[in-house]
């Protein structure tokens, strides 16, 4: 422990680069598996088929239970991925090796999640994205399991945590606005090779762009020289039990199930606002989506250094509320007598602001709960505690899918123009409004001074 060496920027900042691209891989399943498998009257109009059943099993469709099921799935391996991670033993460390070998199968799973070999329409195609789903999860898992637990490694100080991440939060927005250009750059492979296989070609540019990216921070960082590469002595399902009786935590997991769920329909649902709502082509969500990025980062340095001075809880418990407002006024889109493009402008910057701060601060107050309880427990579990709040919103997320695609249905069968049309999509943005909402006031029970007392106390014990 004594021999640790402080990460400077520089190691932060290729750290950060490993986030660039799982993100663009993540962005890619998040906003357009649904768009390309539950198509709209617009896309297929375009060329797009039905690939898999388009009916509802208990009103839940095809595509929201392999998606649903994806997540829980995902969500389970969280926790054992975590405490396998704590407990190894490695000349390479803890987290690196799984970073190492998960990053290829990753990118590549990622591409085939939109393969249909069967005839549209087939069960088969279902049942081939379901396979292809629960391998991507699983690598995704593996990867991004054992990366976030270095972030308390890294960032040893406030400052530190803090810039680290800012830094990754940096590199979230970017590889998340590169997978909103997914349409803009298959358009220029559809006259050639049909709506389906120009989004395929597309995919699998971005995910090798993905994998190198991801290969960098395990290639170019030692573990050893940065972090506690101590095994953990407890099990997977002990060492998650001891991280959920920390009260803190789990105050913050209910906020965070709550956000997650959220914005799981704001993202999913963010394509459809776009071309059913608004009545915009799907080229044009990378342009609203920089406009929300650029924006956002413009107040990233905002957020950095009121964070420091006034504390992450404050604005926290503002972002949830703002964001909450700004769902609302999504909840509108197509209603007011507003041009479209300037309507989606306007969206793009209301929810930049709290994308700013639910971007940085989380990861932060993870790493500071995480190291509180290290100083109270002795135990170094930080890939448990995040594995642990994966595994919360994660569920959730599968709960958001699930609502997503049975909740878009309602109206589908309206014609454009008529009253009702789009009316689906018009209610998951209401309920993504009253979910962040609840999560900011359950948010606010948060003791975050109790957290940073107990953390300053061990540091000048040290």
């Amino acid at each position: 422990m004594e021999n640790r060496k402080v990460a400077t920027n520089k190691i932060l900042w290729i750290f950060a680069i490993g986030q660039l691209g799982w993100s663009l891989l993540s962005g890619i399943i998040a906003n357009w598996l649904v768009f390309f498998y539950q198509p709209s009257q617009e896309e297929l109009a375009k060329g797009q088929l039905q690939f898999i059943p388009k009916g509802t099993f208990i009103g839940l469709t095809a595509i929201g239970i392999i998606t649903a099921f994806g997540r829980i799935f995902d969500a389970v391996t969280d926790p054992l991925i975590a405490g396998k991670s704590d407990s190894l033993k490695h000349k390479w460390g803890r987290r690196i090796p799984f970073m190492r070998f998960a990053a290829i199968p990753f990118g590549a799973v990622t591409v085939l999640m939109f393969i249909s070999p069967f005839e549209a329409g087939s069960f088969g195609n279902a049942a081939t994205l379901f396979v292809f789903a629960m391998m991507f999860y699983f690598c995704m898992t593996c990867y991004c399991t054992p990366y976030n637990a270095l972030i308390p490694e890294l960032g040893s100080t406030q400052n530190a945590r803090i810039n680290l991440s800012t830094f990754i939060s940096v590199t979230y927005f970017f590889g998340t606005a590169v997978a909103y250009l997914v349409p803009n750059i298959a358009g220029m492979f559809l006259e050639s090779m049909g709506y389906a296989n120009s989004y395929r070609v597309t995919i699998a540019i971005l995910a090798a762009v993905a994998v190198i990216c991801m290969l960098v921070p395990a290639f170019l960082i030692d573990e050893n020289q940065y972090a506690d590469t101590t095994p953990s002595k407890s099990s997977a399902f002990s060492s998650l039990l001891a991280t959920f009786k920390n009260k803190d935590f789990r105050i913050f997991v209910c906020s965070d199930i709550l956000y997650w769920v959220g914005l799981t329909l704001f993202q999913t649902g963010l394509s459809f606002y776009i071309t059913v709502l608004l009545g915009l082509d799907s080229g044009m969500t990378f342009p609203l989506f920089a406009i929300m990025t650029v924006v956002s980062l413009a107040f990233y340095p905002l957020v950095n250094i009121f964070s420091k001075k006034l504390g992450k809880k404050k604005l926290i418990a503002f972002a949830f509320l703002f964001f909450s407002f700004a769902f609302l006024v999504t909840a509108a889109a197509g209603i007011l007598a507003i041009p479209p493009f300037v309507y989606g402008v306007i969206i793009a910057v209301l929810a930049a602001i709290p994308m700013a701060i639910l971007g940085i601060l989380p990861q932060a107050v993870v790493a500071d709960i995480s190291e509180a309880d290290k100083l109270d427990t002795g135990e170094s579990r930080q890939g448990m505690f995040y594995a642990a709040r994966t595994f919360a919103f994660k569920l959730g997320q599968s709960l958001a899918m699930l609502m997503f695609t049975s909740i878009a249905l309602i109206g589908g069968d309206v014609e454009k123009g008529e009253s009702g049309y789009g009316l689906g999509y018009r209610l998951t943005a209401l309920l993504a409004a009253g979910l962040c909402l609840l999560g900011g006031i359950v948010f606010l029970k948060y003791n975050e001074k109790k957290v940073i007392d107990r953390i300053e106390g061990g540091q000048k014990n040290a």
